[in-house]
């Protein structure tokens, strides 16, 4: 379980877990959980559009993801939230299917991009996947603080224009959805952004402790994902959702159980 090609899903899955957790965090602080499902949802199109003229797909997922974001950002300026998210989702999810309809992959590589291929990653996705780690981070340390002051206390941020910390933000979201679509799949870094994050809220009010939380749950349920695949040859995607679930659930039943 801990030689061999096991070695990168190991590091690279920490690194995944690591920033997930993170950005997750402040997706749940903002209550921009549409937006986690729609960006790496739509990015899938980028991938397929990728594949189709031969690029690395990882180019695809980020100019997709960056172009979704964008999108949203924009539309939102001018109309509600949810239908501009609406609206980038559904219209990336079209190219999407129209550059499947074109391509000759066979289904395997298509479930990838979809679920992920924790268990295949390569040499050569390891440090592209550790260089966006860095920069996810580095760009993270730098909205920290106007970023939790706008989530907590809108009103506080006096000097920041709101519109350009949202845009700044989703392309946060943009970043991190690159970095983790090929580990974790389209559809699955939504369970790892939002259930460890929701559950640490749930735990604790105190921004600082309910960050390390997030991130500490993140980690754990993708290890715990990583060992139980290994061992059972279950898909690991089905353990991401199911420990994420589960940690909400337990989060929600010990804050319940602190108020009787």
């Amino acid at each position: 379980m801990f030689s061999g090609f096991m070695v990168n899903a190991w590091i690279v899955s920490t690194l995944v877990a690591f920033v997930g957790g993170a950005v997750g965090f402040f997706i749940v602080m903002r209550g921009s959980a549409f937006v986690a499902h729609a960006i790496p949802n739509g990015s899938f199109a980028g991938a397929a559009g990728a594949s189709l003229v031969g690029l690395s797909t990882l180019i695809g997922l980020g100019v997709f993801s960056l172009a979704g974001a964008l999108g949203i950002g924009l539309l939102t300026r001018r109309g509600r939230h949810d239908v501009a998210t609406a609206l980038s989702l559904v219209f990336m999810l079209g190219l999407g299917a129209l550059f499947l309809s074109f391509s000759v992959e066979y289904e395997p590589a298509v479930l990838s991009l979809l679920f992920g291929e924790v268990l295949g990653i390569s040499n050569n996705q390891l440090w592209p996947t550790i260089c966006l780690t860095i920069l996810c981070l580095l760009v993270l340390g730098l909205l920290w603080r106007p970023l939790l002051l706008d989530s907590v206390l809108p009103d506080s941020t006096r000097g920041i224009d709101p519109f350009k910390l949202e845009l700044a933000f989703l392309g946060l979201v943009a970043l991190t959805t690159t970095m983790t679509v090929p580990v974790v799949g389209t559809t699955l870094i939504f369970a790892l952004m939002i259930g460890p994050p929701a559950a640490a809220r749930a735990f604790t009010a105190r921004p600082g402790l309910a960050l390390a939380l997030s991130i500490t749950i993140a980690v754990a349920i993708v290890w715990g994902a990583i060992a139980f695949s290994y061992e059972t040859y279950w898909p690991i995607g089905f353990f991401v959702g199911a420990f994420s679930a589960c940690a909400y659930a337990i989060s929600r039943v010990a804050k319940a159980a602190r108020r009787t």
